[in-house]
């Protein structure tokens, strides 16, 4: 016997496709806007209705996502294992839920599969599986796995010769593993300028803020001195981020972008609030979230 949907009403996502450049840049920014948007109000209702989920750092992280999947990777459901693919990979595997709402406004996952997020054997689980989801390029979940796994992909690409971009995109908090350090010094021996790091600045991680755990300040200067091209940008301007992803490599360096971010953002009650790390919200604290995100 089928489960229900999960769909809260007014929540269904729509394919929205990727846009590319020939529409202006004012349509592809309010093509991306609204893209996350619904996604946003998506996500909510997956995690509401499956009762578990990491809000927070999903709402924090979507218009990352959605910059990227909606413009910016050359990728398409006809060419999944296309080797000239671009690549991204979501080291922050608990924000699996934004990734598999935005794979599916792109249209590389049918949306109906939404409907199974958390579920008992459902292939949406809380962290993402290259080996059930089309389009996952790598199994996340355990933090520090993801950038050096983007570093053996970027270097696989350079040694084929291929433009192809690879994208990795962290948690702050996932910083203070060992691990992505060793990598941030391998990217740069290697020369790897079809790498961007993306780091998800929200500040925030499980049960603390950052500064408070490990503080990683000053994180531009650490990167630089490990031999990246470091930018840094609003992680909530559409039009900033654009700009930024759409960009010319820096030849011979790999990208560290840090994406000043807002936990739980835009929702009031939400923002930059600890506790929402993953915090299930309830029908009241759904619904005053889907009015906040009636309109762009």
């Amino acid at each position: 016997m089928s489960a229900a949907p999960i769909t809260t009403p007014g929540t269904a996502l729509p394919v929205l496709g990727r846009i590319g450049a020939e529409a202006g840049r004012e349509a592809v920014v309010a093509h991306i806007r609204e893209g996350a948007r619904l996604i946003r109000r998506r996500d909510i209702a997956m995690i509401h209705s499956a009762g578990l989920g990491h809000v927070g750092g999903e709402f924090s992280v979507i218009d990352i996502l959605a910059t990227l999947y909606l413009h910016v990777l050359e990728i398409s459901a006809g060419r999944l294992d296309d080797p000239e693919r671009d690549r991204l990979i979501l080291s922050k595997g608990h924000a699996a839920g934004a990734l598999y709402a935005t794979l599916a406004a792109a249209g590389l996952l049918d949306p109906a599969a939404l409907d199974t997020f958390m579920r008992p054997l459902s292939k949406l689980n809380g962290h993402p599986d290259r080996t059930k989801v089309p389009g996952v390029e790598a199994n996340t979940g355990p933090l520090g796995h993801g950038l050096p796994v983007a570093v053996g992909t970027a270097l696989a690409g350079k040694l084929d010769g291929s433009r192809r971009r690879t994208f990795v995109v962290l948690g702050d908090g996932e910083l203070q593993e060992g691990s992505n350090w060793e990598a941030l010094m391998t990217a740069a021996h290697h020369r790897l300028e079809h790498l961007t790091a993306v780091v998800d600045r929200n500040r925030l991680q499980q049960g603390a803020r950052v500064a408070e755990t490990n503080d990683l300040d000053p994180l531009a200067d650490k990167a630089r001195a490990f031999g990246w091209h470091v930018v840094e940008v609003d992680g909530h301007d559409h039009g900033a981020l654009l700009d930024t992803f759409t960009r010319p490599p820096v030849p011979g360096t790999p990208t560290f972008v840090i994406a000043h971010t807002v936990k739980g953002h835009p929702i009031s009650f939400m923002s930059d609030e600890v506790a929402w790390h993953h915090k299930v919200p309830n029908t009241d604290e759904v619904a005053a979230a889907l009015a906040e995100l009636e309109t762009p």
